[in-house]
């Protein structure tokens, strides 16, 4: 008879092999959690369990807060918001030497604030930003590398979907979540301007100054995102504020996109069943990913093997800067070869524990979490924000937009090393939310 912990260790083996197979990450953690849980208890004990785990979770009202944003985020797309950050960024900046890098950071932060996710940022502010860029001369493995980097923002600046799945998953506030992404986030951002300027500063063939815009057309530009900005302002303002709870929040979002797309008279039924279509079925997906999540952490809870970690951790007595350090070349080593969200879910169950028995905050946890995930969405031989561009500009070798990316994977360590040395940058938002 096998004891609970090397079934636990072999079945985390068998998860990591069909993951990289390309199984879905919902049916993978569902079915490896529903085996072993049969093998550890029994197989109609571990069918109840799996029934009453999806019941539950299906009819959680925290977990409503996701098909909101996402709606909220997908008639946002409707009223034509997907160029709209990063046009005005340009006017503002483009002039100056790598001023269209600087505005692709401004446009995903802006975009990710929308659509809170890492691919769809890229994809989208790629999309309009990169062949301007290419256009006016830019390096395209620099300009591709920026844009690659920048996308990553969507995964962490609220309103992010990766933190609402690990609020749910580890039981803690989406609210102080959001709040605790806000500094992060921001911080994330400067860090990439900062390599932009250094680099073009460095090499200024990389990226040569742009046409000025006139005062006018900067009017212009500020003029068509300032309805979104402002309903963004407004439900990520109140949400940390504490006027709406995460939910609240949500649905005032998609009232207000619903009105933003009346005003600029692209309320349509086709542009309204696009956003309700592509809103169920990213939905549903999650959902999945989510009761899958769930099943494969009650799982490893029976193992145990989260009560051994810890002890491990207690008895070689490291401390809690060293552990989390630990912590950080794990996932980053296994975020070579793992989807992001696959590597969070994965992952939260078997070092929340940890985390707990160092003292650390599980918010402050959760931001650590999502931020190394990111850059697991750059860095080789994964790196799906790559891909993704690539997919966009196949002229463009995928050796270049790795080496382009190489600055901002420096700055992204740098920027984890800052979250793990100073925790108050993460954890100060949330404890004056009260």
């Amino acid at each position: 008879m096998l004891l609970p912990e090397t079934i636990g260790l072999i079945a985390f083996v068998i998860l990591l092999i069909i993951l990289m197979a390309g199984i879905p990450i919902g049916a993978s953690l569902a079915l490896i959690g529903t085996l072993g849980l049969a093998m550890l208890l029994s197989p109609e004990a571990a069918l109840i369990k799996v029934g009453v785990i999806a019941f539950d979770t299906v009819s959680r009202y925290e977990l409503g807060v996701l098909p909101l944003f996402m709606l909220m985020a997908q008639i946002c797309f409707a009223a034509g918001a997907s160029g709209d950050f990063f046009g005005l960024a340009a006017k503002l900046v483009g002039h100056k030497r790598g001023g269209l890098g600087v505005a692709s950071i401004g446009g995903c932060a802006g975009f990710g604030a929308i659509s809170g996710s890492s691919l769809a940022t890229v994809a989208t502010v790629s999309a309009v930003a990169l062949p301007e860029m290419r256009r006016q001369g830019y390096h395209p493995g620099f300009a591709a590398g920026a844009l690659a980097a920048g996308g990553t923002l969507g995964s962490l600046i609220p309103p992010s979907g990766a933190l609402i799945v690990f609020g749910i998953i580890a039981e803690q506030s989406i609210g102080k979540l959001f709040a605790a992404a806000v500094i992060p986030g921001l911080t994330q951002a400067l860090f990439y301007v900062a390599v932009i300027l250094i680099m073009v500063r460095w090499k200024p063939e990389l990226a040569p100054p742009g046409p000025r815009a006139t005062w006018r057309e900067r009017g212009a530009a500020a003029i068509r995102i300032a309805d979104i900005s402002l309903l963004v302002l407004f439900v990520i303002g109140g949400l940390v504020l504490g006027w709406f709870t995460p939910t609240e929040a949500a649905s005032v979002g998609c009232v207000g996109a619903l009105v933003i797309l009346a005003v600029r008279r692209k309320f349509t039924r086709e542009a309204l069943t696009h956003a309700l279509f592509e809103t169920l079925r990213t939905t549903g997906m999650i959902y999945a990913i989510v009761i899958g999540a769930i099943i494969f952490s009650t799982f490893v809870s029976v193992t145990e093997i989260p009560d051994h970690m810890t002890g491990l951790v207690e008895s070689v007595g490291a401390s809690p800067t060293v552990a989390v350090i630990v912590m950080a070349i794990i996932l980053l080593l296994l975020g070579s070869f793992l989807d992001g969200l696959a590597l969070m879910l994965l992952m939260t169950p078997i070092l929340l524990p940890v985390v707990h028995s160092l003292g650390l905050s599980p918010i402050w946890f959760g931001i650590f979490l999502v931020r190394t995930m990111e850059i697991g969405f750059v860095h080789p031989p994964l790196g799906f924000n790559v891909y993704v561009i690539h997919a966009g500009a196949r002229d463009i070798p995928l050796g270049s937009i790795f080496r382009g990316v190489i600055p901002f994977l420096v700055s992204d360590f740098l920027h984890l090393a800052m979250l793990i040395a100073f925790p108050a940058v993460v954890l100060w938002l949330p404890s004056i939310q009260g």
